[in-house]
């Protein structure tokens, strides 16, 4: 198991330079069947060894699901690192859209995701894996107001839930700047709350300097996905554009200086969200691994 900060988390090759196991595992953000990430059916195509899970759909997410993955999980010598929250309904078509519809911020489905949210936790204790990671949505600006506080109590009560389980939650970044984000957790103040910080979601929502970003709220980063993205020319109001790690706005040298600096230990979660092109995607992921493995033998890590 890889170490977290809080408690110790639990067919064709690829063109790929052999991958470190040591301080940064290299991994993929994977998905069952909710078409996000990679198709886990060519995860075996992959030589690294971690993922972070999509949780599958409700009416799967039993005991017998849990032990079936496991155990073609250790047969391919892979580890889940984080087991990632999605809920029905939510939209990532632009900027308004996801506020209205992503995570646990919108009042209309707020009760129904929490439920949800303790279900998947409850998954992700039956494969072991003691973090759940999720979009909590455009969390509130004004501390102050009834909607703030609504949203640290929510948050509170889903820690505590998976706290019970040694489980850590795992904020995605994006959809607010880095200080709002700080000012929310340290408010919620819990501490298993952490954060999976992704340098390409600060860019596509037009939050903030993704390297600046991760200065401000190291101390908090126990998770990370590998991505990256160009500006838009409207940022904050329309989306940036998503593209192959390397290939975008993200300086991904410093990126990994930044990392070493605060102390990052986990794993290197490349994400490419592009299922619709399985081989462009392998092909993606795999230049992407490649990048990562050349920049930390540059370091040295």
């Amino acid at each position: 198991m890889y170490a977290s900060g809080y408690w110790f988390h639990a067919s064709k090759a690829l063109p790929m330079t052999s991958i470190s196991r040591s301080k940064w595992p290299l991994g993929v953000f994977t998905s069952l069947d909710a078409g996000l990430g990679l198709g886990f059916e060519v995860l075996a195509e992959l030589n690294m060894p971690t993922i972070q899970l999509h949780a599958p759909r409700a009416e799967r997410r039993s005991a017998a699901l849990a032990a079936g993955l496991l155990e073609k999980l250790e047969q391919i010598d892979v580890e889940v690192t984080c087991v990632f929250a999605g809920f029905s309904g939510e939209s990532y078509a632009d900027i308004p859209t996801v506020e209205r519809t992503v995570g646990l911020v919108p009042h209309a489905t707020r009760s129904a995701r929490v439920d949800e949210l303790k279900e998947i936790s409850d998954f992700a204790a039956l494969m072991g894996v003691d973090s759940v990671g999720l979009h909590l949505g455009f969390v509130p600006h004004k501390p102050a107001s009834a909607e703030y506080k609504e949203m640290i109590d929510v948050t509170r009560d889903v820690c505590d839930y998976c706290a019970v389980k040694r489980q850590a939650i795992h904020l995605e970044t994006g959809q607010e700047p880095a200080d709002v984000l700080e000012t929310f957790l340290e408010s919620v103040n819990r501490p298993n709350l952490y954060v999976n910080f992704d340098p390409a979601n600060m860019i596509l929502y037009g939050c903030g300097g993704p390297l600046e970003a991760l200065k401000r709220v190291g101390r908090f980063v126990r998770s990370v996905h590998c991505k990256d993205a160009i500006w838009s020319d409207r940022p904050g109001e329309t989306w940036g554009t998503e593209v192959p790690l390397g290939e975008g706005s993200l300086d991904v040298s410093e990126f990994l200086y930044v990392l070493n600096g605060i102390g990052y230990t986990g794993p290197l979660t490349i994400e490419r969200e592009i299922p619709q092109e399985p081989e462009r995607q392998l092909a993606e992921i795999g230049r992407a691994a490649n990048l990562l493995n050349r920049l930390m033998k540059q370091m040295q890590l």
